[in-house]
Parts: structure tokens; C-alpha cells; sequence
């Protein structure tokens, strides 16, 4: 016989990176399962995972969107920055370096929203600084681009 585990709302908060009143909200939404023990509320292991994974079947649905369709739902409005510093040669590698970051800036598909660029050449540390903002899957790429120029 397996015995079912029980996580608390803290517990869960402290888990996926919400706060303790979201996970009662949508407890009292009847998004996320939940059985009262006592005067606190319990979720079981499996209606976790199904809230988490958005595996009931009704993904993006008002009524038990899950974490991933919340989060899905946000792509268009999460935003990240990034500052990142390339060593350079001298102030020609430099230019030639923002250069294709600009190029790569302009020639990016509409998917990935609102973006923006400011660099700097920082001449006597030999570096360049980037300074990116924009969304996940903007990042991602522009991330890949950067990894594969290390290689």
C-alpha cells in the first residue's frame, strides 16, 4: 500500500516560486485540488504534479490553467536582461563585434517582441559591454549565437 503524500501551501509556495496567497487563490478557484485537514490546506503529490505539468486536459482553460499555461500565457509579457562582456583585441574587432549584434538586433523576427541593445566599448579593460533586454526566446537565441561564437 502506498501512502499519498500532502504538501501545505507554503511547502508548494516555496516550491514552484509563488506566493503563499496565488497557491490559496487558486485553491479557492478550485484551480489547484486541494483537502482541508484541519484548518489548513493540503494538496496531494499527484494533484501537484497535475497543476504544475498542466496535464488535466483542460490546459489554458479559465478553470485549471497550470503552471506552465500561467507562464505560457506571460511569454509575450515576461521580460529578461542580460549584460554580458566580450574581450576584444582593439577598438576594429570591437566595432566589428557590435556590429554583428546590431545586425543580428534588426534582423529579428516579430515573435520575439519589443527588444533593445546598448553597448559600450570599455577600452582599457578590452571588453565590450552588452547590455540586452527583451524576451526569453529572444535571449535563448541570441544566447545560442553567443555560445556557438565561443566554440
Amino acid at each position: 500500500m502506498m501512502v499519498e503524500k500532502y504538501y501545505s501551501v507554503d511547502q508548494i509556495a516555496g516550491m514552484i516560486d509563488m506566493h503563499p496567497k496565488t497557491i490559496q487563490r487558486y485553491i479557492r478557484e478550485g484551480r489547484l485540488k486541494a483537502q482541508k485537514i484541519g484548518k489548513a490546506w493540503r494538496v496531494t503529490g499527484h494533484d501537484l504534479s497535475t497543476f504544475v505539468e498542466g496535464t488535466d486536459g483542460v490546459l489554458m482553460s479559465d478553470t485549471s490553467p497550470g503552471l506552465q499555461a500561467i507562464l505560457g500565457a506571460a511569454e509575450k509579457t515576461i521580460k529578461v536582461s542580460s549584460i554580458i562582456d566580450i574581450p576584444v583585441k582593439n577598438s576594429s574587432e570591437a566595432v566589428q563585434v557590435m556590429n554583428w549584434i546590431t545586425a543580428s538586433m534588426n534582423s529579428q523576427s516579430f515573435e520575439y517582441g519589443y527588444t533593445s541593445m546598448n553597448s559600450q566599448f570599455i577600452e582599457p579593460e578590452h571588453i565590450i559591454r552588452i547590455m540586452l533586454w527583451g524576451s526569453p526566446s529572444f535571449m535563448k537565441v541570441v544566447m545560442g549565437y553567443l555560445g556557438e561564437l565561443g566554440e
